[in-house]
């Protein structure tokens, strides 16, 4: 899959030029009569195979231009910052999976800070790292990368409607008792110490609802994925 800007209309060739084209013609080496699939982040889908190959860029015989549905279960993944790369793993994955927004987190016990002119630069990164896992997945809608929050400014965020799930091994639910799910769900995951008590008393007072994934303890890396896979098979996705 690579990315480009189309609007979703009739049309026999795309020519697909800039950075994935050259992608696409210079290092991928696409050859005349490969098929290729092309994406503008937004659910428009463009099918067609490669007609010419030029430096930097090719063309694209168009067979179809479609905007594929809008997901009916919509998952915001609230990921505290780790230590390492767990960080970034965990959002490559819930990409993977489908998630639609990715908000980081600096939670009270994150390792890992984002401060000054480490806030853009981090956040362009893990914007990078979720386009390119929506592209290996054949994803047709990109997720979005919000800025980092504090849990004041969590709680406080009016675009997180639905369901709204904090990941929490004390909690005295399990996430399966939830049962199917639709719509806005969105999933709070910790740092890699876990999260503190006056956060867990703030996600509480704001109706954050805690579950946990059974009786073992995982890694910030594992446990949205964890998550997500449990609520799209609750949800009857994955028949």
């Amino acid at each position: 899959m690579f990315r480009a800007d189309f609007s979703v209309a009739p049309i026999s060739r795309f020519t697909l030029a800039g950075s994935e084209g050259k992608h696409a013609a210079n290092v991928r080496r696409l050859r005349v009569g490969e098929s290729i699939q092309l994406s503008n982040g937004l659910g428009g889908r463009i099918r067609g195979t490669v007609g010419a190959v030029r430096q930097g860029e090719i063309d694209i015989d168009v067979t179809s231009c479609t905007q594929d549905a809008e997901p009916t279960l919509v998952f915001t993944l609230v990921q505290a910052l780790a230590k390492g790369d767990r960080d970034e793993l965990a959002i490559q994955a819930a990409t993977e999976l489908g998630i639609t927004k990715v908000i980081p987190w600096q939670a009270e016990n994150s390792i890992s800070r984002w401060e000054g002119p480490k806030i853009a630069k981090s956040v362009q990164r893990w914007q990078t790292i979720v386009s390119e896992a929506a592209k290996q997945s054949m994803r047709s809608f990109e997720p979005k990368v919000a800025n980092p929050v504090s849990i004041k400014e969590l709680v406080a965020d009016p675009s997180l409607t639905g369901r709204r799930f904090v990941l929490d091994p004390t909690a005295s639910v399990g996430l399966a008792s939830v049962g199917s799910l639709e719509g806005n769900v969105t999933l709070v995951v910790g740092p890699e110490g876990g999260i503190s008590v006056p956060e867990l008393v703030t996600l509480d007072a704001a109706g954050f609802e805690r579950v946990h994934l059974g009786n073992g303890i995982l890694r910030t890396s594992t446990a949205g994925v964890a998550a997500i896979s449990a609520i799209l098979a609750l949800s009857g996705f994955w028949k």
